[in-house]
């Protein structure tokens, strides 16, 4: 039976960013959390069943947290090709039963999902966050529970909007929109370094009646779990998200190659989205519509200092933009440009600032940064450093070492680089190195262009400048420099509702997370015009 109503869905409101003080509730809660699943070793299933009956394969991959190699979290099971073909046709199968399943309907699934995640299963999910990505208790906070509260509920928000924008009748004519969902099913690949972008990659699409494919990242398999778990509380149907886990080549190859590939919604590096273009590229001719590429890939984000800007803040900016969970954000500072009038001074508040940050278990409160992902992010990032301490016109003022002796732990490390576009000033390093290069204040103008042109990312930006015009010209030079551009503040952080994310060039589509824009990407709308009383001679009057 169809709506005999035309409900509203609730306002939404950004989920208040609980602060963890000694002593709190909410500290003694996350503690108890914590202490709970550190005692567990999770059995994490594939969902990929119609029935909703989950699925073990008994191919285990350890689940471990990256502060602590010696910590076993659970285990997961991959599938092969058989299970990755079966998540495909359960998904292509759900989809016209979920379609016929009314909006609002749908969204109050995502909904209730949102206050279990902000309310019951708090704690359940910033444990899994911080054990399982090695985020400090502020980090998962603002990530876990808060921003994938608010994508949860924003976008029901915008998709209210995008229903509700029709277009105009001529008397005796009434036309409409309807927002339909995409013919076949989109394929969700989530990253390691947000859960609330893990579970927004398959809900988003979703939530308009398209059924997914999400491959969660390897090592973010327990939160991604437990994102799964609560949706499956709150409500979904079997098959509407099917779980995979598997070899990464096999679970893309399969999916690209199916008839029914709708489109892709993809966070991760910028490499394997071209190689996944090229796929669809290549198969092309075999899909029954043209699949939708959404994706937001890497980031070389900068940090532009003005000879007017405020050198303390400033300083706070790169220490928190640059160093905030290990440097792995697609936003975080890792290039910075200062002017030398102030660079004696921004130089040795940073190297003060930096011997101040701690660094281990985040389970410790008092440790500013945790652990890097997995040994692959460590080795990466030591090459970087190792090519620093190795000259080529750079010198370590900061760091610079690393251990991973207990876990995958890197010094928060600061170099400066007499070569504007050294390999450390224009490639993603996705760690916690930040690199800063000195100009001459006069070369304001010749900076400018060499922001814009050293990398070829596009993401985040920032400009400290307390100088108006110097401003307006940055904005006018750097207007395709950063998807998200900031004025006197860090670049990253991005808030849902407040700041949609994303960028253009090599860091993605730009189709902005959180946001109207985005949703949009995942209906196909149909226009219908109705004539209440039809003409019934097929002759015009200019005719007579």
């Amino acid at each position: 039976m169809s709506s005999l109503s035309a409900p509203r869905v609730p306002v939404p409101k950004n989920e208040p960013i609980l602060g963890f003080a000694p002593g709190s509730a909410e500290r003694k809660m996350l503690e108890a959390a914590l202490a709970k699943m550190a005692g567990e070793q999770a059995d994490i299933p594939l969902y990929i069943e119609p029935d909703g009956r989950p699925t073990r394969t008994g191919t285990l991959i350890d689940v471990r947290a990256p502060h602590d190699h010696a910590q076993l979290l659970g285990r997961a099971h991959r599938g092969g090709e058989a299970e990755i073909a079966r998540a495909i046709e359960t998904a292509v199968a759900a989809q016209r039963a979920w379609a016929l399943v009314p909006f609002e309907e749908r969204a109050a699934i995502f909904l209730r999902a949102a206050d279990l995640i902000a309310g019951r299963d708090r704690g359940r999910i910033l444990a899994a966050t911080m054990h399982g990505q090695s985020k400090t208790a502020h980090q998962a906070e603002i990530d876990a529970a808060c921003e994938l509260a608010d994508f949860l509920r924003f976008n029901v928000h915008f998709a209210e909007r995008i229903l509700a924008e029709q277009p105009i009748s001529d008397p005796g004519v009434w036309n409409r929109v309807e927002a339909r969902p995409l013919e076949g099913f989109v394929y969700a690949v989530s990253p390691f370094n947000f859960t609330a972008i893990a579970g927004n990659l398959p809900t988003a699409p979703a939530l308009f009646g398209n059924t997914v494919v999400w491959k969660p990242a390897d090592n973010a398999m327990l939160s991604a779990h437990h994102v799964m778990e609560i949706l499956r509380e709150a409500g979904l149907p079997p098959g509407v998200i099917t779980f995979v886990s598997g070899d990464p080549v096999i679970v893309s190859r399969l999916a690209l190659a199916h008839r029914m590939l709708a489109g892709i919604h993809f966070t991760g590096s910028t490499a394997v989205f071209q190689q996944l273009w090229k796929q669809v590229a290549d198969n092309l001719p075999n899909y029954k519509t043209y699949p939708r590429l959404v994706g937001e890939t890497g980031g070389k984000d900068f940090v532009l200092a003005h000879a007017s800007a405020d050198p303390a803040a400033l300083v706070t900016a790169i220490v928190r933009g640059g160093y905030e969970f290990q440097g792995q954000k697609c936003s975080a500072a890792s290039r910075v440009y200062v002017p030398r009038s102030m660079w004696a001074r921004v130089r040795d508040e940073l190297v003060a600032e930096i011997a101040k940050i701690k660094v281990g278990p985040v389970t410790d409160f008092a440790n500013f940064m945790g652990a890097v992902i997995d040994k692959k992010a460590f080795d990466r990032i030591s090459g970087y450093q190792r090519h620093a301490k190795e000259g080529h016109g750079h010198t370590i003022l900061a760091g610079g070492g690393g251990s991973a002796e207990r876990g995958w732990f890197i010094e928060p490390t600061l170099v400066e680089s007499t070569d504007p576009k050294s390999r450390l000033m224009s490639e993603e390093i996705f760690g916690p190195v930040v690199t800063a290069f000195v100009y001459e204040d006069a070369r304001w103008d010749e900076v400018l262009r060499l922001v814009d042109e050293t990398s070829p990312y596009a993401l985040t930006g920032a400009v400290f400048c307390r100088d108006v015009a110097a401003l307006v010209g940055a904005k006018a030079e750097l207007l395709h420099a950063a998807g998200n551009f900031y004025v006197n503040d860090k670049p990253t952080g991005a808030v849902v509702g407040q700041q949609p994310f994303g960028g253009g060039r090599a860091s993605g589509t730009n189709d902005k997370a959180g946001s109207l824009w985005n949703l949009s990407r995942w209906t196909s709308p149909r226009t219908i015009k109705e004539t209440f009383v039809p003409p019934r001679d097929w002759r015009y009057p200019f005719l007579g």
